[in-house]
């Protein structure tokens, strides 16, 4: 019998698809405290493992004293390179094409480097017998900044690289030098700056930071002898690709190695990469044959694992005298640390850096990036951006505002002359970018407007007028663009692997269904918005689809979730696979009406015979047939799989500004108003999109106003804990106003281009530009992150402003 005739505007609402701001599917067991994290796993007989750590940051190894840590009940194993190199173990690849030591061999590159491992009954007895490995080292000169290390009598720090004139990326000039590449036309720019009547340029210090998501990283590996089986639960955000390296690391073939991620809490590309400790377990485990448990610390995770930024750059620009942008060049030094260990695609050692043209009709442009070694933590991530997005924004947004202080224009003015104007896209940037869609003067004006920005400016002039004014106020914009979605295989891949994504789904007989994704959430609600995506291509509501991740034993391979590439790749195989799913539901359906497949309309939920709407199937009927009685000729089943290998990647964009008082006192700031307008393309649960905006910029205010990952002359890390390392919290983080505009993605499947990077990249540059703007009538360009209130309060008395 078919189901009551509903109207369409009541069944949409019962689906609760795409556009709905639906509860999170996944947030009932979630504050319920069921779930399943790597440090909830436990298995028969399983060990723990340890990690012992160099203290210094650059020294050989002279001798390893095992016998007291191995003299102590409980203790199975103490393991160093020496171990590990009969299994040719020692050493590991990198995403980015480089070697990393899994333990120390020989010697040590940067502080809290692996340098051995101890396995025992549990975690206490192994921290205590890590303590009671002597190790004996003869330090060397270490080597903290990247100009210094490539000084030409500057210390070794990759010997094992000796003589080897050639990287993963090119020519090596330079024993600590890495890559250097390049992109744009630089005769073309050189050209424009010879030309141009005004030139300006900046030099600015990106500082390390680390993305310290609330779980560290762990994992839990078992190696079944007798089957030749390895199982291994992870933090990881690419599960696929760690069982593609494990594979090749350890010769057990990809199809006895199953890699889950369970419950992640939080990545924000900390978790891309493999790290030692991982390595370390797997190998713990294959040795000793027991399941080996390895969870780090909070100071183990920001000391040793993956960083971002740590980019010097210097930037110019070539404008006529009324501010029309005529060039760019953008010279960058980027501090890899000991081992190049960036998670960028193959092609792109500095990422999609190249995006630093921003949001501007720059008709030529070059940059050019220098990767080097220091006696650093190695890494490079994509900390909640794609790829070095979040430097080459900063980058361009804070030359625009030195150019309009040059000129004396105003931060919009300017903005709003160079913007690619929304009939030239696609638009084909200086660096080769085809940019999908954008209205950039629309969410501007719309900005301006609701923030009523005359009315600002004229505030912050009568504040400088006043010279008993207890605080000067400031006034930052940004106008940014994003290149997310990596990305096409025809120019992305990691380790030869192209940065497609894939989705499985299958309609159970009685309408509910099951969709299985080759990324893994880290908290962006995929088993929500995932579901949503169905929901609306198959009429099913969203609340009996059933979305799994992370499980490589079940999910279809995929290239996991970063660089915001979950709706703009993912997203794009799930609706493609619900289509198909969909071909094929209205054949069934037409033989059901007897009619042909032509005659059928799909309205919502069902398919209805065109002029009849009493004539009509829906999905769970068409559902139930399929596995009862199908048609001659179609094979029984309601199921598809799609790999989405995008055509271009997407440009999501945003238009920021932030309003802020600095006391001349202290130093202290006081965000006043920040208005976060962006625009991902079609809005899938904008419930979901406000709450990774609102933490986007919490991350991003806490960047810019408090992180730093600062060392001394001798490598030591100078802030490793959470008393030192700033992470905001309710008290600390301002007000958020949101907005939004849609322009889709004329290529995405749903028009989707991905938002949950944007507020991070956005919000840096905003806050340092309103920092800078309250100093501006002082004649100041530039100040460097981070703007803590005693950096603020140095420049107040620098620039005689402090009371």
């Amino acid at each position: 019998m078919n189901a009551p005739i509903l109207s369409a505007e009541a069944r949409e609402l019962a689906l609760a698809g795409m556009g709905a701001s639906r509860l999170r599917k996944e947030d009932a067991r979630f504050i319920q405290g069921k779930g399943n994290y790597v440090d909830d796993i436990k298995m028969a007989g399983m060990l723990h493992m340890d990690i012992v750590r160099a203290p210094v940051a650059h020294a050989r190894i002279k001798r390893i004293n095992k016998e007291a840590a191995l003299a102590m009940p409980g203790v199975h194993a103490v393991l160093t390179a020496e171990d590990l190199k009969p299994l040719k173990l020692h050493w590991m690849p990198t995403l980015a094409g480089d070697v990393q030591a899994v333990l120390a061999d020989g010697k040590v590159h940067f502080q809290m480097q692996e340098v051995a491992i101890v396995i025992a009954d549990d975690r206490y007895i192994a921290a205590d017998a890590a303590a009671a490995v002597e190790v004996e080292y003869e330090e060397l000169e270490a080597v903290i900044d990247p100009y210094a290390a490539l000084q030409p009598g500057a210390p070794v720090i990759r010997e094992d690289l000796a003589g080897k004139t050639e990287g993963a990326h090119g020519k090596r000039d330079h024993h600590n030098h890495i890559f250097t590449w390049d992109a744009g036309d630089k005769a073309a720019a050189d050209a424009a700056f010879a030309n141009a009547p005004v030139t300006v340029s900046q030099h600015m210090y990106y500082p390390r930071v680390h993305p310290c998501p609330l779980e560290t990283c762990g994992c839990v590996a078992s190696f079944d002898p007798i089957r030749g089986e390895l199982t291994t639960y992870i933090t990881s955000q690419a599960p696929h690709v760690v069982r593609t390296v494990v594979s090749m690391l350890s010769g057990i073939p990809e199809s006895k190695v199953r890699i889950v991620s369970p419950d992640i809490g939080g990545g924000f590309g900390n978790k891309v990469g493999i790290y030692p400790g991982y390595v370390c377990a797997i190998v713990a485990s294959i040795v000793l044959g027991r399941p080996v448990k390895w969870v780090e610390d909070r100071m183990e995770n920001i000391s040793s694992t993956a960083f971002a930024r740590d980019y010097h750059m210097d930037g110019e620009l070539a404008a006529t005298p009324d501010g029309k942008i005529l060039g760019l060049r953008v010279n960058v030094i980027a501090d890899h640390g000991a081992f190049d260990a960036c998670a960028d695609p193959t092609k792109f050692p500095a990422g999609m850096f190249h995006i630093c043209s921003g949001s501007y009709d720059i008709p030529a442009a070059h940059c050019s990036v220098k990767g080097v070694y220091t006696n650093k933590t190695p890494g490079g991530v994509a900390y909640r951006c794609s790829f070095r997005v979040t430097e080459a924004v900063y980058l361009i947004e804070r030359m625009v505002d030195v150019l309009a202080q040059k000129l004396n224009m105003d931060k919009a003015e300017i903005r709003a002359k160079n913007f690619i104007q929304k009939e030239q896209f696609p638009y084909t940037s200086a660096f080769g970018f085809e940019y999908d869609s954008g209205d950039y003067q629309t969410a501007l004006t719309k900005v301006l407007d609701a923030v009523d920005y005359p009315a600002l400016r004229a505030e912050q002039a009568a504040k400088r007028a006043d010279p008993d004014s207890p605080t000067l106020m400031g006034i930052g914009l940004v106008t940014f663009t994003e290149v997310v979605g990596a990305g096409p295989s025809k120019i992305c891949d990691i380790l030869g692997v192209g940065m497609f994504d894939s989705c499985e789904i299958r309609i159970h007989p009685t309408g509910s269904a099951i969709a299985r994704m080759g990324t893994i959430t880290q908290g962006q609600g995929h088993q929500t918005t995932y579901a949503q995506i169905i929901a609306t291509e198959l009429g099913i509501p969203s609340e009996v689809i059933q979305v799994e991740e992370g499980d490589t034993s079940t999910a279809p391979y995929g290239l996991g979730t970063y660089g915001s590439r979950s709706t703009p790749v993912a997203g794009a195989a799930i609706a493609m696979a619900a289509r198909k799913i969909h071909a094929k539901a209205r054949k069934i359906a037409a033989h059901m009406l007897e009619v042909n497949e032509a005659d059928l309309d799909w309205e919502v939920d069902r398919f209805k015979v065109k002029g009849d709407d009493a004539k009509f199937k829906t999905m769970a009927e068409v559902a139930w047939q399929a596995y009862h009685q199908p048609p001659a000729g179609l094979e029984p089943g309601l199921e598809a799989v799609h790999y989405y290998d995008p055509p271009n990647f997407t440009f999501p964009f945003g238009i920021y500004l932030c309003v802020l008082d600095i006391d001349r006192a202290t130093g202290e700031t006081k965000i006043r108003r920040f208005y976060a307008l962006d625009d991902c393309g079609t809005r899938i649960n904008p419930m979901i999109i406000e709450g990774q905006i609102h933490g986007g910029l919490t991350e991003g205010f806490a960047v810019a106003m408090g992180q730093q990952m600062p060392y001394d002359a001798q490598g030591n890390l100078l802030g490793n804990t959470l008393m030192d390392y700033f992470l905001p919290t309710a008290v600390e983080t301002p007000h958020w106003e949101t907005d939004h505009t849609v322009t889709p993605s004329p290529h995405h499947p749903i028009g989707a281009k991905g938002v949950a990077e944007s507020p991070h990249v956005g919000s840096i540059p905003t806050f340092t530009a309103a920092i800078v703007d309250a100093f501006a009538h002082k004649g100041v360009t530039h100040l460097d992150m981070p703007h803590s209130a005693f950096r603020v309060w140095k420049s107040l008395k620098q620039h005689g402003l402090n009371l």
